[in-house]
Order: C-alpha cells, then sequence, then structure tokens
C-alpha cells in the first residue's frame, strides 16, 4: 500500500486551453517525503470542466413478452474517437471510428443538483432528453456508489441509476439544442446480448458496460 507520509506540494496552478466545453488544469508539483526532502518537479494534467464535475448514466429498461430484459441504448455524436483516436496504435485489432457511438444516455450533474434528490431529478431530466422517457425522479434506482472512469486524466465520477419504463411511453428526444444532439437515436438490447457485444468490443463504451452489469444485478435481487 502507499506511502502515507508521502504528501503533494503545488507550486503552481493553472487552467489552459480556455474557451471551450472543457479545458487543462495543470499542477506543476512536487512530493514531499517523510523525511523532508523533496522529489523533482513534474507537471500533473488533468480535465477541468467547470460545467459539473459528475455524470448521471441512466439505464432504461422493460421486461418483453417472454420475460427477458431489454434496455434502451442511444446512438448520438462522439467526434473526439473519429478524430482523435488512431486504430493503428491499438494493441488488438479495431475498425476506425465514424464519429458516433452507441451507449447509455447520461448527462452531466449540474450545481443545483444536490443529494439523492438532486441525482434523482438529474437522472430523470436526462432520460426524458436523451432517452424520450419521462420518470418521475422517485422511480430512478440509484446503483450503488460512484465509479472513476479514467482518474489518471478525468476526476469525473460516474453515478448509476435505473427505471423500469413501457417502451409505448417513449416520446421523440427532444435532446438540448446542440448541434452535437442531432441525428441521435435509440434502440433496445436484450440485456445479457448487451453485455456480451460489450465485451466482445461491439459496444465499446466503459461506462454502458458497467451500467449494465450493475442492472443486472440489481434485479437479481440481494446475494
Amino acid at each position: 500500500m502507499r506511502d502515507r507520509a508521502l504528501a503533494f506540494v503545488i507550486d503552481r496552478d493553472e487552467v489552459v486551453g480556455e474557451g471551450g466545453f472543457l479545458a487543462i488544469r495543470r499542477l506543476r508539483m512536487h512530493n514531499r517525503r517523510g523525511d523532508g526532502s523533496a522529489s523533482a518537479g513534474f507537471v500533473c494534467d488533468f480535465v477541468h470542466r467547470p460545467y459539473g464535475q459528475d455524470a448521471v448514466v441512466i439505464v432504461l429498461w422493460h421486461r418483453d413478452a417472454a420475460g427477458a430484459v431489454q434496455v434502451l441504448l442511444r446512438e448520438g455524436m462522439r467526434p473526439s474517437l473519429a478524430f482523435g483516436r488512431d486504430p493503428a496504435r491499438a494493441p488488438l485489432p479495431e475498425p476506425a471510428g465514424d464519429g458516433w457511438l452507441i451507449e447509455l444516455p447520461a448527462g452531466i450533474i449540474e450545481r443545483g443538483d444536490v443529494g439523492e434528490a438532486g441525482l434523482r431529478a438529474r437522472a430523470a431530466a436526462e432520460a426524458l432528453e436523451e432517452g424520450g422517457f419521462a420518470v418521475a425522479p422517485a422511480a430512478m434506482a440509484i446503483l450503488g456508489a460512484g465509479s472513476l472512469p479514467s482518474p489518471g486524466t478525468v476526476p469525473e465520477k460516474y453515478y448509476f441509476v435505473a427505471a423500469e419504463v413501457d417502451p409505448a411511453a417513449q416520446q421523440p428526444l427532444p435532446g438540448d439544442g446542440s448541434p452535437m444532439e442531432e441525428g441521435a437515436g435509440t434502440g433496445w438490447w436484450a440485456l445479457d446480448a448487451a453485455i456480451a457485444a460489450c465485451v466482445a468490443g461491439a459496444l465499446a463504451d466503459g461506462k454502458t458496460e458497467l451500467g449494465l452489469r450493475r442492472l443486472r444485478d440489481h434485479l437479481a435481487g440481494p446475494r
């Protein structure tokens, strides 16, 4: 386990690349050891998002006529995959990204979304915006604690919630008015098939696999 006598010392704290949706917080720092000595200086960069620190991931589901669980997945724009990822550098073969990704609906938790009530309210808002379903906040089940998807570069946590819905009640996706949400659509996947597709790489989004697995555990009940 780690050396608890080691302390962080911040020499300079700045935000670079401001003006867009994200920026980089750059810490110039060094470590102070238990004996009082100091490490060499180093730079620690991570993503800075003023709009909101964390995100909620929503698993909307229903049972089909045979009793099998079906989950709602959304296909939307992710241009960073088309322009920021090089398949030739991947350790295993993968197709080139086209800027679209199938994933669970999700949204940023805003400053006014406080506590469990705020988390459920944000989940309900995103369920309508990204999934087309009006769900009461009280009907949102929280699927455990938050999870850090990439702590080396992003301090964001994902919080997972789920709600059972009636597929016939789905409305057209209102979106948030951003061009980034143009052309988005949704579809139903069998829960076990969707998890298998995550393992196989057909569904490559990590938060989606974790959300689906948490739903499966949630529906299975206490062990």
